[in-house]
């Protein structure tokens, strides 16, 4: 199978990814366009597809090969995705963090290994932890942080505070109890390495604002998170949060998912074109169009 990607996503130059790390062989994946007319699936990276409009895209010849998939892949959310209006009809599949895509990548999920390791839990020495690039005040994340730190300490790292370890989120967050899973925006599905990597890979007790509790909890157990909606205001989330430093066997208790289940993180780009290629495979003839991909992304 060979799969095309027409942009490298954000203009960054990559090596080739070896599908067997993911159990998918037989893929050839390349950014030459010269392979166009041999390619069963074209990639179109979103952000990139914004940047050049729908000029950028393929022109022949030769005209697009019948049993072609153009696919549209997107990873960020509805509200930093612009230009969704003009997309009507264009494509075959979508790629994206949702659950009802073509092509289903999550930022991170859940798996039960053959044999549970045991958990440690790192020490803690401090409470609550925020690691933020991208700062703006209309955010509703930025809103509720400022109600929050009326209430309790939380340190803060990147754009508007400190410095990272040297490790990195992980090894900087693993310090401490809870971490601000604080989304950019609120959407259906739309959990990114905020919970998995900067929370879970760091065994700290993720408090999350996103979609709802419920979407969450399509995902990862009930205990394995705290839901900003779970408090009728931040100052009673704060008090919950006082409470569990105190508490050691409530604290813990978001911990007991851990002997059933590992966290895996998704790794960009790699496993998202071997996932295409694997798709490709598994639909033979079968060909299909996104008539209205706006409505459905933005639904």
């Amino acid at each position: 199978v060979t799969v095309l990607l027409w942009w490298e996503p954000f203009g960054r130059p990559r090596r080739a990814a070896d599908c067997r790390r993911y159990n998918v062989s037989g893929c050839r994946l390349s950014a030459d366009r010269a392979r166009y007319g041999e390619a069963q699936a074209v990639l179109f990276h979103h952000r990139d597809l914004a940047r050049h409009g729908a000029q950028g895209l393929p022109r022949g010849p030769p005209a697009r090969p019948p049993r072609q998939r153009w696919v549209w892949m997107n990873f960020e959310s509805p509200s930093h995705s612009p230009g969704l209006r003009g997309l009507a009809g264009l494509f075959n599949w979508t790629m994206s963090y949702r659950r009802d895509s073509d092509v289903f990548v999550p930022y991170g999920y859940l798996y039960a290994p053959p044999a549970p390791r045991p958990f440690a839990l790192p020490r803690k020495t401090r409470l609550v932890a925020w690691v933020i690039s991208n700062w703006n005040e209309e955010h509703a994340r930025v809103r509720y942080y400022r109600q929050l730190k009326e209430h309790l300490s939380i340190d803060v790292y990147g754009a508007r505070g400190l410095a990272l370890a040297r490790g990195g989120v992980v090894e900087t967050v693993s310090a401490y109890k809870f971490y601000l899973a604080f989304e950019n925006s609120q959407h259906t599905d739309y959990i990114t390495e905020k919970l998995w990597r900067n929370a879970f890979a760091a065994s700290a007790v993720p408090v999350v604002l996103g979609p709802r509790r419920a979407n969450y909890e399509r995902f990862v157990p009930p205990d394995s998170f705290i839901h900003v909606d779970d408090f009728p205001s931040p100052r009673l989330l704060a008090t919950y949060l006082k409470f569990l430093d105190k508490n050691k066997p409530n604290y813990r208790r978001y911990f007991a998912w851990r002997k059933k289940y590992e966290v895996h993180i998704t790794s960009f780009w790699d496993e998202h074109f071997c996932k295409v290629c694997e798709a490709v495979r598994a639909a033979g003839n079968q060909i299909k169009t996104v008539r209205n991909l706006a409505s459905w992304f933005e639904s």
